[in-house]
């Protein structure tokens, strides 16, 4: 059975064609990176102008004013170290939560099967539908007295940690990975006297790297990127995250460096992205075993 493509086999085997074909190639990803990678350089290259070239215009293109002491003015004047710090610690402990939690709920779901179990699933899913900014109040209010403990986590790591724990996206992507696993090797593991501790430990974990991979990245970088939250719950400087920190020094800052902190703040999550692209789209796709 062929394959029908916009331009024929023929049409592209004809040296008119193939021009045509690979004309229309470049353009297209001369402009997809241009509109992605357009902006990275323009915040990078704009740390390196000084301050009024920054803010000319027209803009400059390519830096005239090399000023790279932007960047170590950034770093000591808005104490990035720290900054850091705290966010790096906020992110790292969300993923021990969520890899827990997360992946405990999906594995319940997916191969236990408590009672109730597809009705407690929509109710999670249904959580999806509802914008992010709907539910800040209601959890501002939880964390300000949290019902039964009766206390006030603002300004604790755990006003960041225990709301990422509940992420229906991730337990969907775990619970749906899970289904794929065959339940032959369930079976065979129950008769080998493994109980479900056991073989989610010893059968399920190794097999789910890849999908455990892109929920640890997608837990990392929703705390990384998160400014509202944090920003309601650590008023106090010192346990600020990275964006919220930023934000709060930028006042009587130059502009120059200001895109430098930005610079800064944006390397981790784009270094964590080049690095493990292929795990990403390995554990989006990934929906059975091979074998």
């Amino acid at each position: 059975m062929s394959t029908r493509t916009l331009i024929s086999p023929a049409a592209l085997a004809r040296p008119k064609g193939k021009a045509v074909y690979w004309t229309v190639f470049a353009v297209v990803v001369a402009g997809f990176t241009l509109a992605f990678l357009g902006p990275l350089y323009w915040l990078v290259s704009s740390g390196f102008k000084d301050t009024q070239e920054v803010v000319q215009t027209p803009p400059t293109l390519v830096p005239k004013s090399f000023t790279p002491d932007s960047y170590s003015r950034a770093w000591d004047v808005m104490d990035l170290s720290s900054l850091l710090f705290n966010t790096l610690y906020y992110a790292f402990g969300a993923l021990a939560f969520q890899l827990v939690l997360d992946v405990t709920a999906a594995y319940s779901l997916s191969k236990l099967r408590p009672v109730l179990g597809k009705a407690i699933l929509g109710m999670m899913l249904a959580t999806l539908m509802i914008p992010a900014t709907v539910l800040v109040v209601p959890q501002y209010l939880t964390v300000l007295d949290v019902p039964l403990v009766e206390r006030n986590l603002l300004n604790s790591p755990w006003v960041i940690w225990l709301p990422s724990v509940t992420n229906a996206f991730n337990i969907f992507l775990l619970k749906r990975f899970f289904d794929s696993i065959p339940q032959e090797l369930l079976d065979a593991a129950s008769m080998d006297g493994a109980g479900p501790l056991r073989t989610l430990w010893s059968i399920v974990l190794p097999i789910s790297r890849p999908i455990l991979g892109v929920v640890s990245i997608f837990a990392v970088v929703g705390v990384w990127k998160d400014f509202l939250w944090p920003m309601l719950t650590l008023p106090d400087p010192a346990k600020q995250t990275l964006n919220v920190g930023i934000y709060s020094l930028s006042n009587g800052v130059p502009v120059n460096v200001l895109i430098a902190a930005l610079t800064i703040a944006s390397i981790p999550t784009l270094l964590i992205f080049l690095v493990f692209q292929r795990n990403i789209m390995s554990g989006l796709t990934a929906g059975g075993l091979k074998g």
